[in-house]
């Protein structure tokens, strides 16, 4: 019986998504042993600053892969759009998993069905320059105020009377059994999300074959492919994750449509393009849709930020 150690952050969700990985594992190996070792990360510590004001990569992911680099463990569970696109070295995704629910929603303090319900000049929190550029694109009137803290500490805020509404990754709305809280969700074509949203990764060491072995089980061979692709669109622009940037990748029939934006923090100087093609064309696709975004202003708008 094989006893494996998985590095998380300590958080609810983190830990409900860490079980979803725990969970799969131990189907295919009902004999393996898993115990989980929590992390505080400098974004668990620091619940003020703004994500958009902070300088430095990782800030959800690094102390969990030091643990890791560490030997303190043999697997790490992140959510995949919170890695930088630079890999660490030592380190390897084994695994892409259950990505699903890749949209944004809204959870709102009155009953509505859209963002056009909104009132006018509502008060919205989100955490996310991608969010705030594309909430003033659709409604320039209404107020984006910044707020940190897991999922249940922003319904909290919500519910105090603090906000109209707060924007959140459904993703991790519905891991916690939160669903019905859920006001309504964007198309994710329309309000494009993050690159890899909703996707988890499951890092292992590079000189672990055993374990990334193990882990390579699960791996979803489609679920990596588009993802990977999103990422590739922060990679070719050169930015970071938190850039106001989206990018969606699905696969229409033999193809992979890909659609991503870059704007402006207001949300006036917006710029949308998608492309189709092969799969097997996917990364050449997503350099070709970056680049279009780079020329039709993009390297401007980044130079601005």
């Amino acid at each position: 019986m094989k006893t494996l150690t998985v590095a998380t952050r300590g958080g609810k969700l983190a830990i409900a998504q860490t079980e979803i990985v725990i969970g799969a594992l131990k189907k295919i190996d009902p004999g393996l042993q898993i115990e989980i070792k929590k992390v505080k990360t400098a974004g668990d510590r620091d619940r003020r600053t703004a994500l958009w004001n902070l300088n430095e990569t990782g800030f959800f992911t690094s102390q969990v892969e030091d643990v890791l680099l560490a030997d303190q463990a043999d697997f790490a569970v992140h959510s995949l759009k919170d890695l930088p696109t630079r890999p660490r070295e030592g380190l390897t995704i084994a695994a892409v998993f259950d990505r699903q629910f890749v949209e944004d929603c809204l959870i709102a303090s009155k009953p509505i069905t859209s963002i056009n319900e909104l009132p006018h000049a509502a008060k919205v929190g989100t955490s996310s320059l991608r969010r705030i550029a594309q909430l003033k694109h659709l409604r320039a009137d209404l107020q984006l105020e910044p707020i940190r803290g897991n999922v249940t500490t922003r319904i909290r805020k919500l519910n105090e009377g603090k906000f109209d509404a707060i924007l959140l990754a459904r993703a991790g709305v519905e891991r916690l059994g939160l669903a019905d809280k859920i006001s309504f969700c964007f198309d994710p074509r329309k309000f494009i999300p993050a690159p890899a949203q909703g996707a988890l990764a499951v890092q292992t060491r590079t000189d672990d074959a055993e374990t990334t072995k193990i882990i390579s089980a699960i791996d979803d061979r489609m679920a990596r492919t588009i993802a990977l692709a999103e990422r590739q669109i922060l990679i070719t622009l050169q930015c970071g994750c938190h850039a106001p940037v989206g990018a969606f990748a699905e696969i229409v029939g033999d193809n992979i449509q890909i659609c991503a934006f870059i704007s402006d923090l207001e949300g006036k100087n917006f710029i949308s393009r998608s492309i189709t093609g092969s799969i097997s064309d996917v990364f050449k696709l997503a350099e070709e849709l970056a680049n279009d975004l780079l020329s039709a202003g993009g390297q401007n708008i980044l130079q601005d930020i």
